[in-house]
């Protein structure tokens, strides 16, 4: 049983690199494809999937982590739209005035 264990872990090691891997939403993770990767984990045992649990875990939000995109401006933040306001506000006032 304990001779098992070192390929048993190295099954579930290469498993879960793999599934990471091909989940990944960019083409190149960490500059190469995703099929070298592939190979690399399955053709080096401990030593691949072991560079790529380094990688991942070395460079977060870094490196292959996409970035977010930039959220958009509120109105409240927006000059063109505060003005706007200012302008409608001031009408309003002047017709509340006039009558």
């Amino acid at each position: 049983m304990l001779r098992l264990l070192p390929f048993v872990l190295y099954v579930l090691l290469v498993a879960y690199c793999l599934s990471d891997a091909l989940q990944r939403p960019e083409d190149s993770p960490y500059s190469l494809p995703k099929w070298a990767w592939v190979l690399i984990i399955l053709l080096f045992p401990y030593v691949g999937a072991g560079a790529w649990l380094f990688l991942k875990f070395s460079n977060r939000g870094t490196g292959g982590q996409p970035k977010p995109e930039p959220r958009g401006k509120g109105p409240d933040d927006d000059p063109d739209y505060l003005s706007w306001l200012r302008e409608q506000e001031r009408r309003r006032k002047q017709q509340g005035n006039g009558n």
